[in-house]
């Protein structure tokens, strides 16, 4: 089993502190990154380590890194070329791209030259179709490639080149991207690098300027509001709406002799319907989705609400007043009945499987083998039949 630095084990402490305590096991992924960077792959003890130091089990641990491609069970070269094979790619030479590269380098996917230099994979979707065909090396790209120039790119890397990627900065190690995906910077000169968009992305925009193409009232400028400010601004929304609302008309007096119409909750006015949540028939009050809780809080009360917790009531639901009525007797009669003749398996034994019945029929057995052929056949007739 390995055994990881001090600096590693200082870096995990620095990653668990970015969230509350009571959160802790949301620094997974980027600790499975930095075990990732310090092996060159998440090995069975980097998959202890982390549960380790967050207090998991390894089975939780492993869920999680065999779930994202991006960390890799099994050791990994320096660089990883990633060739997209997907369809808008692949139409425009992807699959060519791999085919050239596997057999350059004698190896296929997810499989690493044996200098170590080179991982080769085919990606489902490396997010560039305006770029295709393309290649990552340690997910930097490589826009618009051909069988010959993805092979120079793997022969300068292979004899200790970095060859500069279409976009982006200068390339690193498969475990010095691992260190920058665990949230830390990396120190290397020109590991930063500016640069705007590419032409292929621009297009769009470039059609739309031509043709004059534009979001009505659409304000680039327009500061983004917090959620008070939203709040606030749509509290006085409706507060404008509804002192615009014209203020509603006198009840009429029912005529001499006509009884008053009662709602399902009271008297809602003589001659007036029920208000629409009592026409519905609910039995509870409207509430407000509570936003102050996450998602999780509210799905569990949503499941299973105590006395302390409202049922939210949806528009056009109804919850009636009375239970379910009751099932028909004769139904309920032959449940009961096949319930009490299927009684319920024991630990050792399947259903019906009870030693009253095989006692009987050893003994049965028994009888007919001393009486001979013919008692053998009846005894086996009866036992069949039985």
């Amino acid at each position: 089993m390995s055994v990881f630095t001090d600096e590693t084990r200082e870096r995990a402490r620095e990653i668990i502190a970015r969230y509350p305590a009571d959160r802790s096991r949301s620094a997974l992924l980027p600790l499975l990154h930095l075990v990732q960077a310090e092996e060159g792959y998440v090995s069975p003890a980097g998959v202890a380590f982390c549960a380790e130091v967050l207090g998991l089990n390894k089975a939780q641990v492993g869920a999680v890194a065999t779930f994202y491609t991006m960390y890799k069970r099994r050791p990994t070269g320096d660089y990883l070329v990633s060739v997209c094979t997907n369809t808008m790619c692949n139409v425009l030479g992807g699959q060519e791209v791999y085919d050239t590269l596997a057999e350059h380098l004698g190896v296929g996917h997810d499989e690493t030259t044996a200098d170590g230099k080179i991982t080769l994979e085919h990606a489902e979707c490396l997010a560039a179709c305006d770029y295709g065909p393309v290649m990552t090396v340690n997910y930097d790209f490589f826009d618009g490639v051909d069988p010959q120039g993805a092979v120079g790119v793997v022969d300068e890397l292979r004899a200790g080149g970095r060859p500069m990627p279409t976009r982006g900065a200068r390339l690193c190690t498969l475990k010095e991207m691992a260190v920058q995906l665990a949230g830390f910077a990396d120190e290397r000169e020109g590991a930063v690098a500016d640069g705007g968009p590419g032409e292929p992305t621009l297009r769009g925009l470039r059609l739309a300027q031509e043709h004059g193409i534009s979001v009505p009232g659409f304000d680039p400028n327009t500061p983004i509001r917090s959620k008070a400010e939203a709040d606030k601004a749509a509290a006085e929304a409706k507060a404008r709406s509804e002192a615009a609302k014209p203020a509603p008309e006198p009840a009429k007096a029912a005529p001499a002799g006509t009884r008053p119409v009662l709602g399902t909750a009271g008297n809602s006015g003589a001659g007036e319907p029920a208000p629409a949540a009592e026409a519905a028939g609910s039995t509870t009050r409207d509430v407000k989705a509570p936003d102050a809780k996450s998602p999780e809080v509210r799905a569990a009360e949503t499941r299973q609400p105590d006395a302390a917790t409202a049922v939210p009531d949806a528009p056009g639901t109804k919850i009636p007043a009375d239970t379910t009525p009751p099932a028909p007797r004769d139904a309920r009669e032959a449940e009961a009945a096949g319930a009490a003749a299927n009684a319920p398996a024991g630990d050792g034994k399947p259903a019906g499987d009870e030693a009253g019945a095989q006692e009987r029929n050893l003994k049965e057995a028994e009888a007919g083998a001393g009486a001979g052929g013919a008692g053998s056949a009846a005894a086996s007739e009866t036992g069949v039949q039985k």
